[in-house]
């Protein structure tokens, strides 16, 4: 499928608002891919499809998290987060993307996991950072997103970890998992 009819899709499945969202973030995503040697192409459609399901249906998205036999404690937790899933499934069967990379960037933007990939990083940041992003702290996340993706998941996962906290939400064991590797990971580079 080509970008133009991709896009058109997208737009068709969202408020006018998460489509430009869509765009900064495919925007800040493929900017991100040249900055770090990613494949450009990869990360525009994984930026383009990100949020894809965001508007997806929840009783139609709990019957496939059930039927496609995805992580079901995906259930257990606010549906905000389906979309990713979600996302991901629909990227392979409605627009018939094969590539892994794509699908996993696309499956983890909003969680982070451990061992996240490249790509998986650009994009979960090219979410967070994008232009249309106004929050107390978004102008540190894209300078230190410029320098290291490492250091920024950390910084934006730990962020999201203290905003749920306050708000007394749960928070998917994946994020944990996502921060304790990325804190890990650059407490070792410092030693």
């Amino acid at each position: 499928m080509k970008r133009e009819e991709m896009l058109e899709k997208v737009r068709l499945a969202m408020p006018e608002k998460r489509f430009i969202h869509t765009l900064g973030v495919e925007k800040t995503a493929v900017e991100l891919a040249k900055r770090y040697f990613e494949s450009e192409e990869k990360a525009s459609i994984a930026a383009i499809l990100h949020d894809y399901a965001k508007y997806y249906d929840d009783e139609l998205s709990r019957e496939l998290i059930i039927r496609e036999k995805m992580n079901p404690e995906f259930l257990d937790y606010n549906n905000a987060i389906w979309h990713a899933p979600i996302g991901a499934y629909l990227a392979e069967h409605e627009f018939g993307i094969t590539d892994n990379e794509i699908l996993n960037a696309i499956r983890w933007h909003t969680t982070g996991t451990e061992n996240m990939s490249t790509l998986d990083k650009i994009i979960f940041l090219a979410d967070y950072t994008e232009p249309g992003r106004d929050f107390p702290g978004v102008e540190e996340a894209r300078k230190i997103t410029a320098a290291s993706l490492d250091k920024a998941m950390l910084f934006a996962l730990s962020r999201t970890i203290g905003y749920l906290a306050s708000k007394e939400q749960p928070i998917f064991p994946d994020t944990f998992s996502a921060y304790n590797h990325f804190a890990f990971s650059i407490k070792k580079e410092m030693f």
